[in-house]
C-alpha cells in the first residue's frame, strides 16, 4: 500500500478484485449497486481509508471497510489486506447454499460403451427436468 489519499470507487473495486474488470465495476456504480455509507455513488466518487462500502453483486449484499488504497491491480493476497469484509453471516450462508461447486461427471458401468442416441436424449431430458424444478422452487 502506498501513500495515496483518495481513489475513484470504480478503480478501487477493480484493484481489490471485487469485480473482474473496471468496466464491470463502473457499470455497477452507474446501476446504483454501490454505496459509500448510505449514499449511492457514481463511478467517479472518491473513497478514503476507513470508508464503509456496500456492493450489491449477483444478488448478494457485500459490505467492506476500506483499509488501504491501491494505484493498480495486485494479487489477491495483497488485495485482501486493503479491506475488511463485514458482510453479514446471512449473506455468506446465502452464497454457500447457492454455490454448488463443480459437479462430478456421470459415470457408466465399465464395458457399457457410449450411450446410444436414445439413452443420451433420456439423460438430457432427465437433467433438464431437474434444472427447471430447481428454478420453480426459487
Amino acid at each position: 500500500m502506498s501513500d495515496i489519499k483518495k481513489v475513484r470507487v470504480d478503480k478501487w473495486l477493480w484493484t481489490v478484485r471485487i469485480f473482474k474488470s473496471r468496466t464491470l465495476s463502473t457499470k455497477a456504480c452507474k446501476a446504483g449497486h454501490v454505496r459509500i455509507g448510505e449514499k449511492v455513488v457514481k463511478p467517479s466518487a472518491f473513497v478514503f481509508v476507513d470508508d464503509p462500502i456496500y456492493v450489491k453483486k449477483n444478488g448478494f449484499n457485500l459490505h467492506f471497510i476500506i483499509r488501504g488504497l491501491l494505484k493498480s491491480r495486485v494479487s489477491a493476497t495483497l488485495a485482501a489486506e486493503c479491506y475488511t469484509d463485514k458482510t453479514p453471516d446471512e449473506e455468506l450462508n446465502k452464497y454457500k447454499s447457492w454455490f454448488i461447486g463443480k459437479a462430478a461427471p456421470e459415470r457408466r458401468e465399465k464395458g457399457a460403451g457410449r450411450p446410444t442416441k436414445r439413452e443420451r436424449r433420456d439423460l438430457e431430458g432427465f437433467k433438464d427436468s431437474q434444472w427447471w424444478q430447481n428454478l420453480e422452487e426459487e
